[in-house]
């Protein structure tokens, strides 16, 4: 085969570009066929690249669970009500996603850099901003959506390049990148309550938001695309795709499973409190929860690569959802709480190791940034409200104050399972039919 494009459809001699060329079905009817990553080189360097991005955009907002439990408890915004902070954390992720297909056209248009470079600038500005906040509507607009889409400028454009990179060591350069919203948040989640409690939440916010603005600027700098190779379409909101039964599975499984995730994600902080925890312990589980999202998520990457990618995720989210109900639904102490985030932080965020690999599997390496587009749409209600769901589902004061949003959070994760195996069994069958033909 030639390092010339050609399209990939049932295996055939067409006539393209004067060439004949044999025309192969691997993965999908739309892929070109590109000279194969060289799962390495640079790609290694893009890999420190996305490991920062992903520590300074995520692992920053994955603190906000410090940020929640002291807006719940100290009573600075009078006017304010639990759901209203629940928004701001939730509107760093929906809005992230939210900006996705623009986003995804920008990079076509101007190349991966550059979005990235805006996002980084709008991100510190949102955490500056929310300094000065004085109203809980300002926090929307500065902590929640300003910061939402900072973090949906820098990291977007950088999910797919990873891909591009590397083939046989996808899903372990994925979950080496996705580990560092791991170090970011266990990080932040100590750094975060001590500037809190030292300094003052104003120049805690300050400090947050110039140091992920210029991690994320060098990370944009270091970072480097293939899309001369293998020329992506890069559509911001893709139709074709929608209709496939597959994409639907796969969309189904975002968004189910971004509910049990986010319920988590955010509430532990405040969980710890309602058994008793102290602050400092408080911030102690959050840091745990990322520590095992550190240590796990290159591990998932190599289960990924060795036993697949669509039966380690749905594995994986089913071990979420009987961890929720196992473990974390009967803790009423610090070390049982503890033993829950560690082990649940290396899968509870099997969505963001998986999601790039699976999409190559789904839909091709060409189409992966469409694909990505139409993933990020998906969860934008879900990352919204799952978090306000699992407030409003709280009896506080009823002596297991946290009952219903951890059931919430299991069954969230076990209807994902069966919709990521339902995904696997569709494309075997898929892949059987194409090998009889």
């Amino acid at each position: 085969m030639s390092g010339n494009a050609g399209l990939v459809d049932d295996a055939s001699e067409r006539k393209i570009g004067g060439e004949s060329q044999t025309v192969v079905s691997p993965l999908s009817e739309s892929e070109l066929v590109v000279d194969p990553p060289p799962d390495g080189g640079y790609g290694w360097v893009c890999v420190a690249s996305v490991f920062i991005v992903n520590g300074f955009t995520w692992g920053v907002t994955a603190s906000y669970g410090i940020y929640l439990a002291y807006y719940l408890s100290a009573n600075i915004y009078p006017d304010a009500s639990s759901i209203d902070f629940a928004f701001i954390g939730s509107l760093n992720f929906s809005m992230a996603m939210l900006v996705a297909p623009v986003v995804t056209i920008l990079a076509r248009k101007f190349g991966t850099q550059t979005p990235m470079l805006i996002g980084a600038l709008l991100l510190g500005a949102g955490y500056i901003s929310a300094s000065f906040a004085r109203r809980v509507w300002q926090l929307h607009l500065s902590q929640g959506m300003l910061v939402g889409f900072g973090v949906g400028f820098v990291s977007i454009p950088s999910i797919a390049i990873l891909s591009q990179w590397f083939e046989k060591k996808r899903s372990l350069a994925s979950g080496i990148g996705s580990a560092g919203s791991g170090i970011g948040g266990l990080i932040f989640s100590f750094a975060t309550q001590a500037m809190i409690q030292n300094i003052s939440l104003t120049w805690s916010l300050r400090i947050t938001g110039i140091i992920a603005s210029i991690m994320n600027v060098i990370a944009a700098l270091m970072i480097r695309n293939r899309n001369k190779a293998i020329k992506p379409p890069q559509r911001g909101f893709d139709t074709k795709l929608l209709r496939r039964y597959d994409v639907f599975l796969l969309l189904s499984w975002a968004f189910i499973s971004m509910l049990g995730y986010i319920t988590i994600l955010f509430s532990l902080s405040d969980f710890a409190r309602s058994i008793g925890l102290s602050a400092g312990k408080a911030a102690a589980v959050s840091a745990f929860l990322n520590l095992g999202t550190a240590f796990g998520r290159p591990l998932v990457g190599v289960a990924s690569d060795y036993f697949g990618r669509m039966e380690t995720a749905g594995v994986l989210t089913l071990v979420c959802g009987i961890m929720c109900f196992a473990v974390w639904l009967p803790a009423t102490s610090y070390g049982v709480t503890i033993l829950f985030v560690v082990i649940s932080g290396a899968f509870f965020g099997v969505f963001w190791m998986t999601i790039g690999p699976i999409c190559v599997e789904v839909a091709g390496l060409v189409e992966l940034a469409s694909l990505l587009s139409l993933s990020w749409m998906s969860i934008v209600l879900p990352t919204t409200f799952a978090e306000v769901i699992a407030l409003e589902l709280r009896r506080p004061r009823s002596g297991h104050d946290y009952l219903y949003p951890q059931v919430f959070a299991g069954s969230a994760y076990v209807v994902a399972s069966g919709c990521m195996y339902e995904l696997r069994r569709f494309k075997q069958k898929q892949k059987w039919r194409e090998d009889g033909m």
